[in-house]
C-alpha cells in the first residue's frame, strides 16, 4: 500500500480525487493523510465524502476514515461494478467533481454505466456541466468510449439541488489521443442560467459578452 500526502501543491481535495481515480483503475491500494490540509476547513466535505462512497460503491471497495471532517483515509479498490447509481452531495458542492473520480474506471468497464448525481452542477473553482458535455467528452469520444450528459435541472450557491445523468457506454481500450492543431472556430455561442433570479440580469450578463 503507498501512502499519499494530501498537502502537497494546494493541499485541496483534488490530491485525494486524483488518488481515488487512479486507484480505481489501477487497483492499487492507498492510504492519504493530511486530507486538504490546506484549506481553511480542512479533512472531508460531504462533496469529497460523496467522491470517497461513489468510488467505493464502483468496485466494492474496502475504506476506514470516511467521515466528515477525517483528514486520514484508508482505500482498497475491489473489481469495477458497472450498473446504475445514484449519488446525491447534499450540499451545493460540485457533482460533477464527483463523476471526475469514477469516470476514468467505467470508461473501460465491463459494460455500460447510468449515473444520476445531484449537488451543484455550476460551481466556482470546478468544471461546470457545460464544459463536460461542449468540451471534455466530445475529446473523450475520440479515444473509444461515448458519454453522454443529461441535465435535468442546474444548481447554484448556496442552495444546491442540481441534477444530471450520465450514460456511459465503455471501451475496451482507450485510443491515444493527438491534439496537434487548435482547428478552426466553427461559432461562438453566450447562454446565461438564471435560478430565481430576474430575467434582466441574465440579460446584462450577455450584453457584456457582447461587448
Amino acid at each position: 500500500m503507498i501512502t499519499i500526502d494530501g498537502s502537497i501543491g494546494e493541499g485541496g481535495g483534488q490530491v485525494l480525487r486524483t488518488s481515488l481515480a487512479l486507484s480505481l483503475v489501477t487497483g492499487q491500494p492507498f492510504r492519504i493523510t493530511n486530507i486538504r490540509a490546506g484549506r481553511k476547513q480542512p479533512g472531508l466535505l460531504r462533496q469529497h465524502l460523496t467522491a470517497v462512497r461513489a468510488a467505493t460503491e464502483t468496485s466494492g471497495a474496502t475504506v476506514n476514515g470516511d467521515v466528515i471532517g477525517s483528514r486520514d483515509l484508508v482505500f482498497e479498490p475491489g473489481a469495477i461494478r458497472p450498473g446504475e447509481y445514484q449519488f446525491a452531495v447534499g450540499t451545493a458542492g460540485s457533482a460533477t467533481l464527483v463523476l471526475q473520480t469514477v469516470l476514468p474506471a467505467l470508461m473501460t468497464a465491463a459494460g455500460p454505466s447510468r449515473l444520476t448525481l445531484k449537488g451543484g452542477t455550476h460551481n466556482p473553482w470546478a468544471p461546470p456541466l457545460d464544459f463536460l458535455e461542449k468540451a471534455l467528452l466530445p475529446l473523450l469520444g475520440r479515444m473509444g468510449p461515448q458519454v453522454a450528459v443529461r441535465l435535468v435541472r442546474p444548481g447554484f450557491y448556496p442552495a444546491g439541488g442540481g441534477e444530471f445523468t450520465v450514460d456511459i457506454q465503455p471501451a475496451a481500450r482507450l485510443a491515444r489521443l493527438e491534439l496537434m492543431d487548435r482547428g478552426e472556430i466553427t461559432g461562438r455561442r453566450a447562454r446565461a442560467i438564471l435560478a430565481r433570479l430576474p430575467d434582466h440580469i441574465g440579460e446584462r450578463e450577455l450584453k457584456v459578452v457582447r461587448a
